[in-house]
């Protein structure tokens, strides 16, 4: 039953990812969805691309066991950030027509930055897509007899193939499909929780003070910090959301759509916090690893509603990778693989671009392979060389100052910092390296020559 619930899941993904394919007559229509999409589609794929296994799966778990200190991220800081897209980024960033976050580079600081932050950006999306592949695998391993290596490898198959076919315009298509699984599937587990708990009532008043701070006693200052940096800031410039608001009719579209997803994830993104919550206090014997959720549901749900709710999880989480599978295409087709392609067709570049989804994939599964926790890995993408990507955009996009010379100061500065501090001030290691990659922006750009901002075309 579970295993015809599934397939069917993955055929009418396959099946929108086909449609779609029809609709691809070059690399903009692949990459961007030839900017077409409206309102709806991209706030539900925004906020589907955010609403992944590290919400569901990973997230739960940390709050389970530390109550809110331990999901920060999810849903609080991630919903901040869709936040800071549309005020900093979404509404310049597609005025001026991107295709790509290393289009922006390149136009505003040349063709060196360009390439060093596209090889900065590549891994942190890759693994992005391990943490989802991972998770994947753990939830089919939760509902059927099978190993992980198994589980990850159809997983790998199944979503490189619909990505590969349908660009944005079939992700965008299939998120707003998944989602809506996901929310449904959300709400039944917590109303199974109500009934074990007793009622709604009983339910809540379960939950104890302590669960509800923000805070963790032991933790440094800056840590608490750092902790709610990564999400906010560390992925502000996440080429997975951006390439969303890219593919938008209008930047209007673009900035709203951004508004719109922090309040659904925010509001969906509760659900599992709740969930959570309460269900810390039933005697199940749970782990509090990232099987927490789906066996939760498989405790409380009977065998039909479990097999949706699996479903759910699988819609979650494919939502997320398809994203960072095409974010990881389109960086590197555009700007590392083009460019030694100047003679190739429009269609010969829109075939390099789909096999690049497949190499995106296998790396991703290679790293899941010797992974076994989503939220590490999410926090790790999150985290690596992201502060150089962060200054270098917001500074560019708002101001001209600073040129090629700051910028790769600052890329450097943010990609020696996740490093060095990583190493010897773990707790802070990202708000250092933020505040290494605005000194060094700074400091480079006293004795560089303004440059006028980019022209909007």
């Amino acid at each position: 039953m579970l295993w015809v619930a599934v397939g069917a899941y993955f055929l009418i993904s396959l099946g929108i990812s086909v449609w779609a394919s029809r609709r691809i007559s070059g690399e903009t229509d692949y990459l961007v969805a030839g900017r077409s999409l409206g309102i709806v589609l991209v706030s539900g794929s925004l906020f589907a691309t955010w609403f992944g296994a590290e919400t569901i799966m990973g997230s739960s778990a940390a709050i389970a066991d530390q109550g809110l200190a331990g999901g920060r991220a999810d849903p609080f800081g991630y919903a901040l950030c869709l936040v800071g897209m549309a005020f900093l980024i979404a509404y310049r960033m597609r005025e001026r027509g991107y295709i790509t976050l290393g289009d922006f580079f390149r136009e505003r600081y040349g063709r060196l930055v360009e390439l060093l932050a596209v090889l900065i950006l590549i891994p942190t999306s890759i693994i992005w897509a391990a943490a989802q592949l991972l998770a994947l695998g753990e939830v089919i391993t939760v509902v059927a007899p099978v190993e992980l290596e198994t589980a990850l490898m159809v997983s790998l198959v199944v979503v490189v193939v619909y990505t590969a076919l349908g660009g944005l315009l079939g992700d965008a298509i299939n998120d707003l499909f998944h989602e809506s699984v996901v929310i449904v599937g959300l709400i039944l587990l917590l109303i199974f929780l109500f009934i074990a708990m007793g009622g709604i009532g009983p339910a809540f008043e379960a939950i104890e003070p302590e669960q509800l701070t923000f805070a963790d006693p032991d933790e440094p200052f800056l840590a608490r910090l750092d902790a709610w940096a990564i999400p906010i800031i560390g992925s502000l410039v996440a080429q997975e959301a951006i390439s969303r608001f890219l593919g938008a009719k209008t930047p209007a579209i673009a900035r709203n759509a951004c508004f719109i997803a922090a309040g659904v994830y925010l509001v969906v993104g509760l659900i599992p916090v709740v969930v959570a919550l309460i269900a810390s206090h039933l005697d199940l014997g749970l782990a509090y690893d990232d099987t927490f959720l789906p066996l939760l549901a498989q405790e409380l749900m009977p065998p039909i509603l479990f097999v949706f709710f699996a479903g759910a999880l699988i819609s979650a989480i494919l939502s997320t990778v398809d994203s960072t599978l095409l974010a990881v295409s389109a960086l590197a087709s555009r700007t590392l693989i083009n460019p030694l392609m100047e003679w190739a067709s429009d269609d010969q570049r829109l075939m390099t671009t789909r096999f690049t989804v497949a190499v995106a994939g296998f790396a991703a599964y290679v790293i899941a392979t010797g992974s076994d926790s989503v939220y590490d890995l999410v926090s790790t993408a999150s985290s690596y060389g992201t502060a150089g990507i962060a200054v270098t955009v917001v500074i560019g996009l708002w101001s001209g100052m600073g040129g090629p010379r700051a910028a790769l100061a600052a890329l450097v500065a943010g990609l020696g910092g996740t490093i060095l501090f990583g190493a010897y001030y773990p707790d802070a290691s990202f708000l250092l390296s933020l505040a290494a990659s605005a000194v060094a922006f700074v400091g480079v750009a006293f004795y560089e020559r303004r440059v006028p901002l980019p022209a909007r075309t």
